[in-house]
């Protein structure tokens, strides 16, 4: 059975927002959506931006550094680092988009619980 540990209280995020909380030495990007509440890593994949200081637009945050979207309610790619066509293009080539890592969450009692992460390595 999953192990979950408390992230935040619900009041913390208020709807339409996000916040970076650490959890067993990671960082992760709390985000409230309309009342529900979804939690992937903090760190883009792409260069390791700090997502909590992008941009929250509906489920999408951007990532400052390069323009990387991300959808928070799953994890998925919108849209891999933008600058320029044949800049991005290599990118693409040399560092694939993927996903950022996204957490189960659950709510108990006001507050927001992520799955417990995997181990650092």
């Amino acid at each position: 059975m999953a192990e979950f540990i408390k992230v935040c209280a619900t009041g913390d995020v208020p709807p339409g927002t996000m916040k970076k909380f650490s959890i067993e030495g990671y960082d992760v990007l709390v985000a409230n959506i309309d009342g529900s509440f979804f939690t992937i890593d903090n760190y883009c994949p792409h260069m390791s931006g700090d997502l909590s200081a992008g941009k929250l637009e509906g489920s999408v945050v951007t990532c400052p550094r390069h323009g990387s979207q991300f959808d928070v309610k799953d994890g998925q790619c919108i849209r891999w680092a933008q600058m320029g066509p044949v800049i991005s293009t290599i990118i693409r080539m040399i560092k694939p988009p993927r996903p950022a890592y996204a957490y189960k969450v659950k709510m108990e009692g006001g507050a927001v619980l992520v799955e417990k992460p995997p181990p650092l390595k």
